[in-house]
This record gives C-alpha cells, sequence and structure tokens, in this order.
C-alpha cells in the first residue's frame, strides 16, 4: 500500500548517522544521500522506501502528534536489538520491548529519534 515514508530533520548530517546505526538491525541500509536527503532500502529492495529529509519549504522540521512509523521486524530480538541501538545512538524511549495489547503477537518498542519523530519496531511472530 505505502510506496515511501519521509521523515523530517533538521540536521542530516546527525539523522544520517542516528539511522545509519539503527536501521541495519531490521535489514535497512542506506542506498541514498544528497545534501537534502537519505535513502533506506530493505535488503535485496532496489527501492528506497524510508527517507530522511530536510523539508522542501525550508522551513524548520517538526515531528507530528499522533504521527509514527512501523517498521516490521522478522524477531522479537530485533525488536529488542532496534531499541538497544536506538537509545545508544540518542533516541528518547517510548516504550520498552514488549508484548502489547493489540494481538497476541504484536512485541514492539517505541522510541524518538534525535527530531523528535516517533518510531517503532514490530514483530508479530510469536518468537
Amino acid at each position: 500500500m505505502l510506496l515511501y515514508v519521509t521523515l523530517g530533520t533538521n540536521d542530516l548530517y546527525r539523522a544520517g548517522h542516528f539511522y545509519d546505526a539503527v536501521l541495519p538491525v531490521l535489514g535497512y541500509r542506506r542506498q541514498r544521500s544528497s545534501e537534502e536527503e537519505i535513502g533506506y532500502a530493505a535488503d535485496g529492495d532496489t527501492r528506497c522506501r524510508f527517507w530522511v529529509v530536510t523539508p522542501f519549504n525550508r522551513r524548520r522540521a517538526t515531528s507530528g502528534n499522533g504521527a509514527m512509523v512501523a517498521l516490521a521486524a522478522e524477531r522479537r530480538a530485533d525488536v529488542d536489538a532496534f531499541h538497544a541501538a536506538a537509545i545508544a545512538a540518542g533516541a528518547v524511549d517510548e516504550g520498552e520491548p514488549g508484548l502489547r495489547s493489540y494481538h497476541a503477537h504484536f512485541y514492539a518498542a517505541y522510541v524518538r529519534d534525535l527530531d523528535g519523530n516517533k518510531l517503532s519496531a514490530v514483530c508479530e511472530n510469536p518468537e
């Protein structure tokens, strides 16, 4: 359904270091970069589906209240690794890894990146 997702940043260099440290644990790697944007693709995907950008209108990037990007994780250990890598890279904890009430196998962790964007890693597998 979704073609790609963008998140705004006020410091692309700093955001790149953050995402370069966090996204590989979920199988995403930096594939593109310029002065305005950085694109990440899943291993084996030829198209960037996750972009970190400076706003096109040149105004300050802000995080959305109620907005969040949830990234799929194959294993619960990947959710744990995502959370640990994000916290180590300077993210703010918004919910430690654990089961949530959405369904029996909904295992998730939540963080805010260096610009305040909310991210989640979710595993819906039983292990």
